[in-house]
């Protein structure tokens, strides 16, 4: 687990998979995938995400609200799951709730997950990626200090798909980590 001010980073909870399943399913919040997700897949994902946390110690957080105890969505790192010219990688990722937008959430929750993959994991480099039209997600990436270090053809989005284009950001600890 890992907090903020305002935040709890958390392993997922069977209370989450409704509330997380309405996120997935809202066509604003999976403008950029390529789908939304019915229940069955949702509770998958978050399934996998659980189990990741648990192996590894760290994944894609639950990120539960402070002051109501809420179900925001996901933020945290994860390894890259498929092969491009700059993996191995661990990513850093988020997906929040449209009522959680333009609250600081994302930054707020991402600057915790880098804290934690620069210090106690030790980690050397954190990728994060998207299509060039993600704008809010852009914007996440340079408020967190990531820097564009290239661009790539997400091999799991088919060609001539309006999302197979992604750019990569990448951010290094800095010297005091």
């Amino acid at each position: 687990m890992i907090g903020t001010d305002r935040l709890v980073l958390r392993n997922w909870r069977e209370s989450d998979l409704a509330p997380f399943a309405a996120l997935t399913a809202d066509p604003e919040v999976m403008e950029h995938f390529p789908a939304v997700l019915t229940r069955e897949e949702s509770d998958r994902l978050a399934a996998h995400f659980a189990a990741g946390i648990r192996e590894r110690g760290w994944g894609m957080w639950a990120v539960e609200r402070r002051d109501s105890g809420a179900f925001a969505g996901y933020v945290g790192i994860q390894p890259v799951t498929f092969e491009a010219w700059f993996t191995p990688a661990v990513e850093i990722g988020w997906r929040l709730a449209r009522a959680q937008w333009g609250q600081g959430v994302a930054t707020e929750a991402a600057t915790a997950s880098l804290e934690h993959a620069f210090g106690p994991l030790g980690l050397r480099r954190v990728v994060a990626f998207t299509v060039p039209a993600n704008t809010r997600s852009l914007a996440v990436m340079r408020r967190l200090g990531m820097t564009l270090a290239g661009e790539f053809d997400h091999p799991r989005i088919p060609e001539g798909h309006r999302l197979r284009h992604h750019v990569l950001y990448a951010a290094e600890p800095s010297e005091e980590s």
